[in-house]
């Protein structure tokens, strides 16, 4: 194991993956100078500028012509700098891309990753900062995935990667800089199988993204036993490790970044409710952010992040319910 970062946990996953297949290349804006967040550093010298493609400011060409490359039978790493800029390529991705396994009749498969870092960064404001995973889980054809820690960040690469279907990798702006422990030999993890952060029986907590941290440390300092999931992966999700925790602890909280109305914390209180029962449920809590646009001012974006001690009043409110 290794102690390292966010970022550089998803680039030594990207670089093995370029050195086991040749197959696989990245594009997007600032590759070759190494990404916004530094996840590129170093990669255009080692497999060059061919498979490290810095790309014109053009996202809906750059999802086009990943989608092509794919088609073709290479597997592209498709950077969006931002998930926000995914909106000026939304065609490509949710109507061509989505759809041309489909369409086709499994003739043309676009095995490519897309990857989406999302939510907070200081000062990112409104346009920079949203977090978009529930329009992409509604859309068939695609896999969402979520990384919290920085062995995730590097093993789901890796599996997307290696992925037949086109995956979403949303990465969390706010913890590139996060450290961890990651295994020397990088591996894929599995899609849809969650990570069992932390075990009790007071109430089942499922948490994804950039509140896996924060939601375990609440759990820490609670002081209530807390059976904590961290999905890792929105679509296809466990649906089964979720239920079968909230039929023994009969209390739910679902903590996301993301905007609470029309959240994916919605599809698990719906999936869980259908699964247990309306009987089986004591307490139900969403945890996320207020229907609002993020403001660029540091006072106030404070005021609509999801922090420890508010994850703690909510464990706390729900257990005791």
């Amino acid at each position: 194991m290794t102690r390292m970062t966010f970022a550089e946990a998803a680039r030594c996953a990207l670089a093995a993956e370029m050195r086991r297949d040749p197959l696989v290349w990245a594009l997007g804006e600032d590759l070759v100078q190494g990404g916004i967040f530094g996840q590129y550093k170093g990669l255009a010298g080692e497999f060059g500028t061919d498979r490290i493609v810095s790309t014109p400011i053009s996202e809906s060409t750059i999802m086009g012509a990943g989608l092509g490359a794919a088609l073709c039978g290479t597997r592209p790493v498709i950077e969006m700098r931002i998930a926000d800029f995914t909106l000026c390529a939304m065609d490509e991705l949710v109507s061509q891309i989505a759809k041309v396994r489909y369409m086709f009749g499994g003739q043309g498969r676009a095995a490519l990753v897309v990857r989406m870092p999302q939510g907070m960064w200081r000062n990112s404001a409104a346009q920079h900062s949203q977090c978009l995973e529930a329009w992409l889980t509604h859309i068939p054809g695609l896999v969402v995935v979520a990384p919290g820690t920085p062995a995730d960040a590097a093993g789901l690469l890796a599996a997307a990667i290696r992925s037949d279907d086109p995956v979403v990798l949303m990465e969390p702006k706010n913890l590139w800089t996060t450290e961890g422990e990651v295994p020397d030999d990088i591996t894929p993890v599995p899609f849809g199988i969650a990570r069992h952060a932390a075990e009790g029986d007071a109430l089942t907590v499922v948490t994804w993204s950039a509140t896996v941290p924060v939601v375990e440390q609440a759990a820490r300092e609670s002081g209530i036993a807390c059976d904590v999931f961290d999905l890792r992966s929105l679509w296809p999700w466990d649906e089964a490790a979720v239920v079968a925790s909230v039929r023994r602890t009969g209390r739910l909280l679902v903590v996301h970044e993301a905007v609470t109305v029309s959240g994916f914390g919605a599809e698990i209180v719906a999936r869980v409710v259908e699964g247990v029962g309306p009987g089986g449920l004591r307490a139900i809590e969403r945890l996320g952010a207020p229907r609002a646009p993020v403001p660029f001012s540091p006072p106030l974006e404070d005021a609509m992040r999801i922090t420890p001690a508010r994850v703690a009043q909510a464990i706390r409110r729900v257990a005791n319910t």
